[in-house]
Formats: C-alpha cells, structure tokens, sequence
C-alpha cells in the first residue's frame, strides 16, 4: 500500500511552479463549469447576479489573504495590481493583464488577451455586456476594496469590441482618492468572513530557502513562479485551492438564496463536476502522468477539490489497481457546506468525473460512511464511461485547452 497524504509538500520545485498556472487557470473555470447551470435555472439575467454576488463576497477574502501570505500588504495601486496577478478572477496568460502605474494612487491596466471575453463573444452582446459591464463593475470594485476602500476602477474602454477585433480588448483606469465613496458591504460578506475558509492557516514559508520567499519587491509585468522558493510554491499553490473554495463558497451563499436546499445541492454537484474533471485532465497532463492508479492517487492528492488540506481532511490509498479516498467529514470544507459537502454516500457524481479526468474507466463505490468519514474505493472497470455533461460543457471554454508559454525575464514596473 502506498499512502498519499503530502499533497504539495511532494512534488520539486520545478514540478509545483508548473502547476500553480493551472490552478490559477482551473479556479477561473469554475464559472464556466457553473454559469451553464445558472442560466438553466435563473435565465441570463440571474446568472449575472449570482456571478456578481458570488466575487464580491469572496475576492476580498482571498486577496488578503494572498496579500498577507506574500508579505504584499499595502493601500496603493500597485498592491492592487499584484493581487490580481494571483487571483483565479485573472488566471496569468489567459487573461493577459498587462499594468501601468503612475503613482501610488493612479494606474492603469488593459487585457492584451482575455479567455473569458473568447468563450462569450459567440453568444453574443447581451453576454459580452453582462459580463465586461454589469458584473465587471461591481467586481472589480469589490478586489481593489480589499486594498483600499477608497479605490475605483472605472473603464476606458471596453467590450463589446469596436472593431470587432480592437486590440488591447479593455483598458480600465484605478484611482485612489479619499472622496470616493466607499461601495457598501455586500450582502453575506460576513458569512464568508467568518469561515473555516477565511482564517484556516495553511504552510509557513521558509525565509532561508533558494527562490523569492515573498512579492514584497516591485511589481513586475508578469510573475514567473519558478523564481519563487519551494515553500512559497506550496503556500501560494494552497491559497489558489482556498480561493476555488471560497468562490464556490460565494456562489453555493446565492444559490441557496435563491432555491430549496436540494435543489442547491444538485447544481453546486454540476458545477463540481464539471470543473473537477478538466482539472484532472490538467493536473495530468501538466505532471507527465499515465492513467494508472498510482497516478490517479497523485491527481487526487494535488486536486483542489481535496486542498488545502489544513481545509479539506483526507487520505489517499493506492493498492494495486485500486485507489482508496478517505474523506473527513470533520473537516472546515464540510462545515462551510462547500464542495467537499456535497460528496455524499447517495451521491458521488463529481467524484466520478473528478477520477475520469485520469481515465474514463475509473469508477467510485461507497466502502463505509460514518458521521466522521466517508470511505471511497475507486477501481477501473471494463468499460469507459461517457464524458458526463457537465464536463462536456465546461470543455466548451478555450480554458480546457489552454497553453502557458514561457515569456522570459519579467520586468519590473516603476513610476512612469
């Protein structure tokens, strides 16, 4: 038997600064794996507002957090800018931001590319303006208030593009002055705030450690996480997981404003599963794994769904074909009602997709639940699987296929 339970703690230096682009990448795919549901069930209109109340709750909470865990904490501009560089709102290369600041309190910033305005641009205006309008305004708004109450993003230009092929696709300008109004605290904020999430502490880094222990210097024009320590690595790669739980989080909180308990539960588990299954294709790939289960062991024991595990309590056993999980039922993902809440004995759905992004052939069996545990094996069987639905609709993003290059040497940003 071989027993995963070090998660990020077992992979190089190397190995974790190529992953945490992908979890960067995977965390952003959790809308299109979740919006598709929304509007089957509240129109276009309502899914807008769930995104919009959904980032605003959980962005502030996050970005501090990574602030803190980076030694980043600020009021100006370029803290803003630095956060945005590590949120899953702005996964690096698919979301292409590029920054200018002029001072402490004024900047800009513009997109050079963006994934998300390619996957809604083919559905049409409506879509374009409620995402780069009505949810990009007050969400926007909501990350810079983690820095300071008193910051505005304003656009200058933006979506829909005229020409339709307009290079940067925005632009936005920030600005930080003591007569702005602060925008009123969103409804539920404090539920997020007073999380397991939101206070669960997660790996030290070590000073001492070869690579940057922390973002404290400038700003620069693209982060390259391969300069960053290993202990870095694996604090920022767990702060990535908590983010995803944290949206989810955010989105499950409208939800279940908006319907009966069951029927939250059933579409937070169709947007699990959708997101589940491409991050495991991802992690896969990224790492050079085969679909044996040694390597479906390992692909469980980095996915997010089960990470941090300060957050989400569980045990992965490998045993021949046979692949056991264990997962606490104790742990602060369960009580804050998130993903790891919604596996349960009677359903497994996410968890089938999850294990069929190593293989199509895997499939998950109930061995005992308890209060305290839930204990699936998961064995490959004869037949492969169709790729669930939900998966196949979070395919539809150009996330799922979505390449990082390396672009060399950043540059530090200064004062123009």
């Amino acid at each position: 038997m071989v027993t995963h339970n070090r998660s990020f703690a077992g992979l190089t230096r190397s190995e974790l600064a190529a992953l945490v682009p992908e979890l960067l990448l995977c965390g952003h795919l959790i809308d299109r794996s979740g919006m598709p549901h929304t509007i089957g069930a509240f129109g276009r209109e309502g899914m807008t507002q769930v995104a919009i109340e959904e980032w605003q709750v959980s962005s502030p909470v996050y970005t501090r957090r990574m602030q803190d865990a980076l030694g980043f904490r600020g009021d100006g501009v370029e803290t803003i800018f630095k956060g945005l560089q590590l949120d899953i709102g702005a996964p690096p290369q698919f979301l292409d931001f590029r920054f200018r600041v002029h001072d402490r309190d004024h900047g800009e910033f513009w997109l050079d590319h963006c994934g998300a305005l390619a996957d809604v641009e083919p559905l049409g205006g409506e879509y374009v303006r409620a995402m780069c309008h009505d949810i990009e305004d007050p969400t926007f708004d909501a990350t810079a208030l983690a820095t300071n109450a008193h910051a505005q993003v304003r656009p200058i230009h933006r979506p829909p593009r005229e020409p339709a092929d307009r290079v940067p696709v925005c632009a936005w300008r920030v600005t930080i002055d003591p007569s702005h109004e602060p925008p009123p605290v969103p409804r539920n904020a404090d539920i997020v705030q007073a999380s397991v999430a939101a206070s669960v502490p997660l790996s030290p880094i070590d000073p001492a450690e070869e690579g940057a222990s922390d973002y404290a210097g400038p700003l620069l024009s693209d982060i390259r996480f391969a300069d960053f320590s290993r202990s870095a690595l694996i604090r920022i790669a767990e702060e990535v997981c908590l983010q995803h739980h944290l949206l989810t989080m955010g989105f499950l909180i409208a939800i279940r404003e908006r319907v009966d308990e069951e029927r939250a539960r059933e579409i937070g588990r169709k947007q699990f599963a959708g997101v589940a299954g491409l991050t495991s294709e991802r992690i896969r790939s990224v790492l050079g794994l085969s679909d044996d289960a040694e390597s479906l062991a390992t692909v469980l024991d980095l996915h997010p769904a089960l990470n941090p595990r300060q957050y989400v309590g569980s045990r992965i056993d490998a045993v021949d074909d046979t692949v056991t999980l264990i997962l606490d039922r104790r742990c602060g993902g369960v009580a804050d009602r998130v993903w790891p809440s919604l596996l349960t004995p009677e359903n497994l759905d996410p968890l089938d997709a999850l294990v069929r992004g190593v293989s199509p052939y895997y499939e998950c069996q109930v061995i005992a639940a308890t209060a305290d545990e839930l204990a699936v094996r998961i064995l490959r069987g004869d037949d492969a699987a169709s790729e669930a639905t939900e998966v196949a609709l979070t395919r539809i993003s150009t996330g799922s296929n979505f390449a990082f290059a390396d672009r060399g040497i950043p540059l530090p940003l200064t004062v123009v």
